[in-house]
């Protein structure tokens, strides 16, 4: 199971002001929890940092944890979505998924980060 403790954080070298960071994965893999085959996707990260950045070798290995994990694409999207958010309490945060076709059917699924509680770094 991936555990979001992997996950490291660094200053934001310009919280005042908002500009946006983007992260791909083009090698990310899951596993499909009906069938056990593999899923490959591409995750993208997106985000307005608050007072920290996400540091790149701790999502490397975050994302390496899912490898032989079976989980649903949705499910998937959405933890990303939460363990970042919940670390970075970023301004925003827009995580999306794009998975390799099967069956002839490809997805895609975004997720939006939205603190809970109001206050936002």
């Amino acid at each position: 199971m991936s555990d979001a403790r992997i996950l490291r954080t660094f200053p934001n070298p310009a919280p005042k002001r908002d500009y946006v960071i983007e992260h791909t994965h083009h090698e990310f893999t899951s596993v499909c929890p009906v069938t056990g085959h593999p899923d490959f996707g591409t995750i993208a990260v997106r985000y307005v940092a608050g007072r920290t950045c996400v540091e790149l070798k701790s999502l490397k290995l975050y994302f390496h944890a899912f490898r032989n994990q079976g989980i649903y694409f949705e499910a998937v999207t959405n933890k990303i979505c939460d363990d970042l958010g919940s670390l970075l309490r970023p301004r925003r945060l827009t995580v999306t998924s794009d998975w390799k076709g099967r069956g002839g059917i490809t997805s895609v699924v975004t997720a939006e980060w939205k603190p809970r509680g109001g206050s936002r770094a």
